[in-house]
């Protein structure tokens, strides 16, 4: 690997949350579905993982892994770019989702599989909205957001909106609220993670104007395509 290569693969690292490549338990590896060819993704959120994809046509053929990972700081979910695949331009890159199996809700586990499927594609959906954002950025300028992300508060907020906002303009809004609503009012997670969600995130009030205004557009364009 040259040196550059070395370089930003440092500087990356915090944002790929530790140790990228490390493994769960083999049980949750065993079963995986591949997806329109170039999507793998663990048997037990197959229909979830379906439903977000298809509203990212865009993503059709863009190589992603939905991965189970343990150590996943301060979220459930992270999108991010395969280091291997960082340098291989913007249309040829690879991505995970990482994801983890197990949920702690006030000292007690409980599995991703026993989250609501509404909530479950509403999370995903917003995993593959930041996976639109990147898509748009060179190498190096991945490299920048990876670094900002770790160090400001006011840029992970300005990218968690700007992948809920991806995900409901393309239809997903009743599944981001559902996701939110789940975080701040129908579940025992930690203050201190709820704190943060509505802190960094669109709040659900958010979520709603953005869809009202989505749908307030639909009239306009079919009378103009009537005319």
């Amino acid at each position: 690997m040259s040196t550059k290569k070395i370089l930003v693969f440092l500087l990356v690292f915090p944002f790929l949350g530790g140790n990228w490549s490390c493994a769960t338990k083999k049980s949750l590896e065993e079963k995986k579905v591949v997806f329109e060819d170039n999507k793998i993704i663990p048997q037990n959120i197959i229909g979830e993982a379906r439903v977000a994809l298809s509203f990212y046509p865009e993503l059709k053929d863009v190589e992603i892994e939905f991965k189970y990972k343990k150590g996943i700081k301060k979220s459930f979910m992270q999108a991010q770019p395969k280091v291997t695949t960082l340098f291989n331009g913007k249309k040829a890159r690879s991505y995970y989702v990482f994801m983890s199996n197990k949920f702690l809700i006030q000292d007690e586990e409980f599995s991703i599989t026993e989250i609501p499927s509404e909530v479950l594609i509403g999370w995903l959906g917003h995993e593959l909205g930041h996976i639109v954002d990147y898509r748009d950025k060179s190498a190096m300028k991945l490299v920048k957001f990876g670094t900002r992300y770790v160090t400001s508060d006011k840029f992970i907020k300005k990218a968690e909106r700007t992948a809920d906002t991806h995900a409901i303009n393309r239809g997903l809004g009743k599944y981001i609220f559902a996701t939110k609503d789940f975080i701040l009012n129908h579940s025992t997670l930690s203050d201190s993670y709820k704190r943060r969600k509505a802190r960094l995130y669109l709040s659900p009030a958010e979520i709603l104007a953005l869809v009202n205004d989505l749908e307030e557009e639909v009239p306009e364009e079919i009378e103009e395509e009537e005319s």
